[in-house]
């Protein structure tokens, strides 16, 4: 990993991940996550403010990034619950089988390199009748808006550690095994309509 990697790009994501128009989107999901909670890319810790520590027993934070978990850690010093930090020192989450209530992913699917392999090792850990919550940035419906964003992907993934813009989130989520209970989708306000249309809800095992 380069000192680009290591160092810039975490406070990169940080800043870009932190307007106020996804921080308004993590204020409405965030919220919902209950009992055991693993967070897939909890990276700077900016959905931390807005877990409802009434219904959190514990949250398990999920980041390839330990200078991201830094950052987290700092943010979580004061919360109410109890939080672990995890690595991922291979392609499985290191959790057991059924573990977990609540699986929450925001902002991170786009990253992921194999995203339905991912969904379903999210699906392995989480008990029977848990909940996948998720917000996502992907694939617009806009004909015109998804020609730029196939154009604007390539040059996009590299600066911003291989975030994609064109990911179809509600399909990822189908073929990775789960059934979506709710969704809303909306382009973003003040945020480039390419990189601004988000999808956001609960999901259960299918």
């Amino acid at each position: 990993m380069g000192f680009y990697d290591k160092h810039i790009l975490p406070r990169v994501i940080n800043c870009a991940c932190g307007t106020s128009p996804i921080m308004k989107q993590r204020e409405k999901v965030v919220p919902r996550a209950a009992g055991t909670v693993l967070e897939i890319g909890i990276g700077t810790g900016l959905n931390l403010p807005y877990y409802n520590a009434d219904n959190v027993d514990r949250l398990i934070g999920l980041d390839p990034s330990e200078q991201s978990w830094v950052l987290a850690g700092e943010r979580a010093a004061h919360l109410d619950f109890d939080v672990e930090f995890i690595g991922l020192p291979g392609e499985e989450i290191p959790l057991e089988d059924d573990s977990v209530d609540t699986v929450l992913v925001t902002y991170a699917l786009c990253t992921i390199s194999e995203p339905v392999t991912a969904l379903q090792g999210m699906g392995r850990v989480l008990r029977p009748g848990g909940s996948l919550i998720f917000c996502e940035h992907g694939k617009a419906p806009d004909t015109g808006i998804g020609k730029w964003q196939d154009r604007i992907n390539p040059f996009w993934r590299r600066i911003l550690g291989g975030c994609n813009l064109n990911r179809d989130i509600p399909a990822l989520l189908s073929d990775g095994g789960f059934a979506i209970d709710d969704m809303e989708q909306m382009y973003l306000p003040n945020t480039p309509r390419f990189a601004g249309f988000n999808y956001w809800g609960r999901a259960c095992l299918s």
